[in-house]
Parts: C-alpha cells; structure tokens; sequence
C-alpha cells in the first residue's frame, strides 16, 4: 500500500454503512471511488452507506446484473448528485476479443455500454462508484480513490467457507493530491 494509505475497520455492517455515509461526506462532481475486495467483503453494503450519505433514496444493490446503476440524491453541499454506481466484475473477460489486452477489453465493453466517456470524465454533478475496478483504475481515473476491503479469515465452523461476521479492514488509497488531503479527514489527520 502506499505512504498516505488509511485504514479504517468495521466490525460490523452498520459500521461499514457509516464508512459509506462519511466517504459521501467528502465527495463532490467529477469523482471516481472503486471499490476492490472478495466477495462477500461489504463493498455493497459500503455503497449502500454511500447513497444514503448522497441522500438517494432508491435501495442500493449490486449491480452486478445489470452492469450500471444511475441513481440521483443531493451532495452534503446542496448540489445535485448524479452517482452512476458500476460493477466490473463481468466486465472484460478473456474471451471478448483474443490477442485483446485486458484494458482495451474493458473499454470497448465499457464503450459499448455508453459508460466509457462517464468513467473518463464524469460531469460536474457525476460521481462514480465502481466495484471491481481496480483492474481498470489507471486507465479510468488518474485522480481517483481506491477502497479496498479485506474480510476476516477465520473459518465457519466444520466449513471451508469465509464467514460474513468479524471486522472488515478498510484500506483508503488517494490517487491525486487532492483525494490525499479529502480522505486524511476521515481518519482524522
């Protein structure tokens, strides 16, 4: 991770929700927040927090299926707030185009899509908030900040599989001098 990294932990959802709420507090237009973790990590249910934080009143879901979601609410500030919340995870798979690499995969899907020139330059009323999309980041956005969440490793009982409950760690990555100095505010330096 890098120097200005921050981390936060959630023991629980409602505290992941809170992480969302507060990250809303320090967005504004032209953002772009992705979202990395396993799954089953809380990257949902941080996104949940986050429109809530935005004031959007419609349920936050994984977009999954559908690719994209274009929801409205109100920035803390008072400005509308026009949050196109995009999963990744289907996106730019390797057999869309042989001998294609994986970023021009993702954006001629993305492209094909109408998402390409939003995630490029999101308006001024626009943020973006991705999950899954670490493997586009770089191409995207060169100011962005990059959320990832580590779910606890301990075993369910008698199962292989991770369990949901136990402290979620949650690593904020500002990209861009300007995400440096909004995200230190969440950890309160």
């Amino acid at each position: 991770m890098q120097d200005n990294a921050i981390t936060l932990e959630a023991p629980n959802e409602e505290a992941m929700r809170n992480i969302g709420e507060r990250l809303a507090g320090i967005v504004r237009g032209g953002d772009v927040l992705l979202l990395s973790g396993p799954l089953g990590a809380g990257k949902t249910t941080l996104a949940q927090g986050f429109g809530a934080g935005l004031g959007i009143g419609e349920p936050i879901v994984s977009p999954t299926f559908t690719i994209a979601r274009e929801l409205d609410g109100v920035f803390p500030g008072g400005g509308h707030a026009h949050m196109i919340h995009v999963d990744a995870y289907r996106l730019g798979g390797s057999d869309y185009a042989p001998g294609q690499d994986g970023i021009d995969r993702l954006l001629d899907e993305l492209e094909s899509l109408g998402l390409d020139e939003e995630l490029e330059d999101p308006g001024e009323n626009t943020v973006v908030l991705m999950e899954w999309g670490e493997q586009m980041a770089a191409a995207l956005a060169p100011e962005r900040l990059e959320i990832h969440i580590d779910r606890p490793a301990q075993l369910v009982q008698n199962t292989d599989e991770p369990t949901s409950e136990g402290t979620r760690i949650v690593t904020l990555v500002p990209v861009g001098s300007d995400w440096a100095q909004r995200a230190a505010t969440l950890a309160g330096k």
